[in-house]
């Protein structure tokens, strides 16, 4: 897998700003072509630029996979039509949270959501994304899973504080290979530093060389 380094407007927390999967990746509006162009040759998808909610921070209002991308109740109709003519399939989905990018984490096969997600709610991820499996739970006591950890379908990188214990019941139900990792100078909260998928990752600019090293060493394990 490829790794690079990357700020958005300014900012190494690239992953408030960035959503992507194997297929697409969205950015919002008015990113640097440099920064278009570094996310489509890492990551190997296209590139599209949008709003949610009349919002930049794509990375923490959206949260999908490959077969879907989920908006929050709060996007606008132009925002998600905007989005069906770039061809990415993407629904709108009632849900008491709006920042969907923080209480879902995702791949193609699994979920684990916010645990105090609904069981309607639930089983709407799990029907809209055609994942094998969903749970609801906390992540080293974290609520808001999505922003402790970053999946692909063969790795997940998670906050320093998941016990040996936890790491194992998470590659046990994600079926991934995982380990913990800081970015962008020590922040736990990966989410906010790392974007990646099957393909290749990007960490904000603040990432140090130990951090870079720790977290290539967990999506270089051998895929499954």
């Amino acid at each position: 897998m490829t790794l690079e380094k990357l700020r958005i407007f300014g900012n190494p927390n690239i992953g408030v700003y960035v959503f992507t999967n194997n297929k697409v990746t969205l950015v919002p509006e008015g990113v640097q072509e440099e920064a278009k162009r570094l996310l489509r040759d890492v990551l190997g998808t296209d590139v599209v630029e949008t709003r949610v909610a009349d919002s930049p921070l794509i990375g923490v209002l959206t949260a999908g996979n490959d077969k879907m991308v989920l908006l929050p109740k709060i996007a606008r109709y132009e925002e998600l039509d905007r989005l069906k003519e770039a061809g990415v399939p993407v629904r709108v989905v009632q849900m008491s949270f709006t920042a969907l990018g923080n209480v879902i984490l995702t791949n193609n096969r699994f979920a684990l959501l916010h645990p105090e997600i609904s069981d309607v709610e639930t089983e709407l991820v799990r029907s809209e994304l055609g994942v094998l499996s969903v749970r609801r739970g906390a992540i080293a006591k974290v609520l808001t899973v999505g922003s402790v950890g970053v999946l692909n379908d063969y790795s997940g990188v998670f906050h320093p504080d998941v016990s040996d214990d936890e790491l194992k019941t998470l590659e046990g139900f994600f079926n991934v290979r995982v380990g913990t990792a800081t970015v962008n100078f020590g922040v736990g909260f990966v989410k906010v530093g790392l974007v990646m998928n099957n393909n290749g990752a990007v960490v904000g600019e603040l990432t140090t060389g130990p951090e870079i090293m720790r977290i290539t060493n967990i999506l270089n394990f051998q895929r499954r």
